[in-house]
């Protein structure tokens, strides 16, 4: 059970728009967006790289970049579990692999509000208000040419608030569809720097009640670089040390409120590979934000990830705890 004023979040993320619109003044504030929850991370490897993740391969990518599907030999299978401050987050991707063709992916997400009791005046139980929001996905990713790989999401998108017992209504059931298309690209074979584009979250408005209520999805813009800073030194061992920096913006009012984050990531070996991540993530520049970090680990056919995030700008009473569990096939 979560407490009252988690579902007036849960509802405000999901329904209307920005937190920060909230203390803006009306003439200043951004116009309202609708399934905000597409926004919140998922996978412990983006949350522990700070959403830096237009430019990672990776089992995760189809809820980050699905171009990063593209590269993958084997088919994979692959469990998200998380506690964000939204909820209870569980996530699961089948990566089947078509040879030259590129990867093929069916993906599910679930944030999970929890219930929290109706109350009377008189603090009478008068029914219990659930609230999940639901992500389908069909992901595709492809080599087009040595250099350049393109993936594309189609997403099928879905928000309920239930309420059981003696309600004033049955609650809000909310539904749509969205979009992702990406991009990486390593231009030069031997020089191990990454680009990466992608829009995210496109498509119609996310209908709440009639097309009145009806408000545009949170579609962002990334862009991204990477780049191997230990390929000019000598190491005894086999390490590379990948450090991402990543700009998000609005395709609406691009400018007034960017994000940027920082990546990093150390992996040692080469079958057998453990990875060291920490990264760091604010809305401006300047401004204080979340800071995560990670642990992966891949054995045989095997992959594990954990992390944690430390947020400044929300108190929580324990900091979210993700991990990811892959098996190769």
């Amino acid at each position: 059970m979560i407490r009252r004023p988690m579902v007036i979040l849960l509802v405000l993320i999901a329904l209307t728009g920005p937190l920060r619109a909230v203390a803006q003044d009306t003439a200043e504030a951004s116009p309202p967006e609708g399934a905000l929850f597409l926004l919140l991370p998922v996978g412990a490897e983006g949350v522990s790289l700070g959403r830096a993740m237009t430019t990672v391969p990776s089992a995760e990518s189809a809820f980050w970049n699905p171009a990063g599907l593209a590269g993958f030999s084997e088919s994979r299978l692959v469990v998200m579990q998380g506690d964000p401050l939204a909820g209870e987050s569980t996530a699961l991707s089948w990566l089947i692999a078509l040879r030259r063709l590129g990867v093929l992916g069916l993906s599910y997400h679930l944030l999970d509000g929890g219930e929290q009791n109706l109350v009377d005046d008189q603090q009478n139980v008068r029914g219990t208000i659930s609230i999940r929001s639901h992500v389908g996905i069909l992901s595709v990713g492809t080599p087009l040419t040595r250099w350049l790989d393109v993936g594309l999401n189609m997403k099928v998108v879905r928000f309920n608030l239930n309420c059981r017992g003696q309600c004033d209504d049955a609650g809000v059931q909310s539904s749509g569809w969205a979009g992702d298309i990406g991009f990486q690209s390593q231009p030069v074979a031997d020089l191990p720097l990454r680009f990466g584009a992608m829009v995210a979250h496109f498509g119609p408005r996310f209908q709440v009640v009639n097309a009145a209520q009806a408000d545009p999805l949170p579609t962002r813009i990334r862009l991204s670089a990477a780049y191997d800073v230990l390929r000019h030194f000598e190491t005894p061992l086999d390490l590379a040390l990948w450090v991402r920096v990543e700009a998000e913006d609005r395709w609406r009012q691009p400018g007034e409120s960017p994000s940027f984050y920082v990546g990093a990531e150390l992996e040692a070996g080469r079958e057998e590979v453990i990875f060291l991540r920490a990264s760091h993530a604010s809305e401006e520049l300047k401004a204080s934000g979340e800071i995560a970090v990670g642990l992966g680990l891949r054995y045989q056919r095997f992959e594990l990830a954990l992390a944690r995030s430390f947020t400044s700008s929300i108190v929580a009473d324990s900091e979210p705890v993700y991990v990811s569990f892959g098996i190769r096939f």
